[in-house]
């Protein structure tokens, strides 16, 4: 009795490749061969329990984070240190409205967990250099 192992068809492997790739530009807007050097994972919870979420990566640049460029910009000069952003120069009106941004994930090989509160989004997107202006 002969045993035979199926083997995947090459119209269907390029398929699935096809279609990974393509899930990979809608969810993170481009497609590396490489995995990006830092990667977070980003939130912020309003007063009224609304979470926005969006992911940062760095090295290249990417992910679903709409200003990645800025705020790999503001990590990389903060040497990845969230507690150490350069805060931007904008006007934020003075209302207390706190919200809750959390960073997990990686920088540079190393891991980060960092949460803050800040008085406002507006503050939280000054304040983190742009990190947290999502």
């Amino acid at each position: 009795m002969r045993t035979f192992r199926a083997r995947p068809s090459r119209a269907l492997s390029g398929a699935v490749a096809a279609a990974c790739t393509l899930a990979l530009l809608a969810v993170g807007g481009q497609a590396s061969a490489h995995p990006p050097g830092s990667a977070l994972s980003l939130s912020i919870k309003t007063s009224d329990g609304t979470v926005a979420f969006t992911q940062l990566w760095c090295d290249p640049t990417g992910g679903s984070h709409p200003t990645a460029a800025r705020a790999c910009a503001a990590l990389d000069d903060a040497e990845g240190d969230l507690a150490d952003l350069e805060p931007s120069h904008q006007a934020c009106p003075m209302i207390h409205d706190p919200v809750r941004a959390s960073a997990h994930g990686y920088w540079d090989g190393e891991p980060v967990h960092f949460t803050t509160t800040y008085n406002n989004r507006c503050m939280a997107d000054a304040e983190s250099g742009g990190v947290f202006g999502f």
